[in-house]
């Protein structure tokens, strides 16, 4: 009978370990992945609610008021969260503008994760999908087939977009260490905001003339940076397809902005990225500030990188488009 019973409590428990990491797996839907992507494409108040506490927690920057070191603190992590999407999540996983090592991709994919846009993968999948139908029907995120604040947000509250498509991405689904990275893609992001309380409780005690505290730190830190960056990304789905100039004609609405390409680090020459989809480098002319391309040009040097592909040596005879725009990586 004790043996019985021990037998039964090991597999409620084993059932409840299954049920706790389920929950926190970004891959697991009851329903069946393949359902969920089938359903029709809306914006749903449940998936709002993240987004809406999210932006709550920052008014709480009102009452713990920012010091000289948090806002620096702040800044940084923006600018090294956004060369994270830029350089990593953008250049590499999605369009493999350049080679690094097994472990490096590991390393890649955990940085950027911290920015709290998902995992590596997702982003990838979604945005090779963005790029075989910029501005088609089957562009989940274009403000041409859909309206500007949907492009912007609302097309990450639809359930149907939530999956990660792996079929998409085999070159990447491939390494199990970055598919288990997608799958608990929150662990970087929250390991990011748990030291930053605790670094500024340190802080706090040990320093008191920087004049910071934990609430203090997590709050401008974290969630005031994450909300400036995701916004700034999402501002190339939105801004990106609606306001600037085209130099090539990429047969979708895709725009250079210079203000874009500040915010996010080179990204807003995304008329030359629609053109050039495997170039590393997206500011075509010395005056097109692309600062990712200027920190991965050192990251080769350092040895970190290497085969970085560029534009033709003679991209600029023509200046409009006379061939269709080049394939994403499948």
């Amino acid at each position: 009978m004790f043996k019985l019973s021990e037998t039964g409590l090991v597999v409620k428990v084993s059932r409840g370990v299954r049920r706790i990491v389920r929950s926190l797996d970004s891959d697991y839907f009851e329903e069946g992945t393949d359902y969920v992507m089938s359903q029709p494409k809306r914006v749903e108040l449940s998936r709002c609610m993240p987004f809406i506490v999210l932006h709550l927690i920052c008014l709480l920057g009102l009452i713990y008021k920012p010091s000289v070191f948090t806002l620096s603190v702040a800044v940084a992590l923006y600018l090294i969260r956004m060369f994270a999407i830029t350089g990593f999540y953008h250049r590499y996983f999605s369009h493999r503008t350049y080679s690094t090592s097994r472990v490096m991709q590991c390393v890649f994919a955990f940085v950027g994760a911290t920015s709290g846009q998902r995992g590596a993968l997702w982003w990838a999948a979604h945005h090779r999908i963005h790029h075989r139908e910029s501005d088609k029907p089957g562009d989940v995120h274009s403000p041409v087939q859909n309206s500007f604040l949907w492009s912007h947000i609302g097309w990450i509250t639809s359930s149907a977009n939530i999956p990660t498509n792996y079929a998409i991405i085999p070159d990447l689904a491939k390494y199990p260490e970055l598919v288990l990275l997608n799958r608990f893609d929150w662990v970087p992001a929250f390991l990011l905001a748990l030291s930053l309380l605790l670094t500024g409780n340190y802080l706090q005690a040990a320093a008191p003339q920087l004049q910071t505290s934990g609430p203090q730190l997590l709050i401008w830190g974290f969630f005031v940076s994450t909300v400036v960056l995701f916004h700034g990304t999402c501002c190339i789905n939105s801004v990106g397809h609606v306001f600037g100039s085209q130099r090539f004609d990429t047969k979708d609405a895709s725009r250079n902005n210079l203000l874009l390409a500040l915010i996010t680090l080179g990204e807003g020459w995304h008329n030359n990225h629609h053109r050039f989809q495997s170039s590393v480098k997206q500011g075509l002319y010395w005056w097109e500030i692309d600062v990712t391309y200027y920190v991965l040009f050192v990251f080769k040097h350092l040895g970190i990188i290497s085969d970085l592909k560029t534009p033709p040596k003679n991209w600029d005879r023509a200046k409009v488009l006379v061939k269709a725009p080049d394939k994403v990586p499948v």
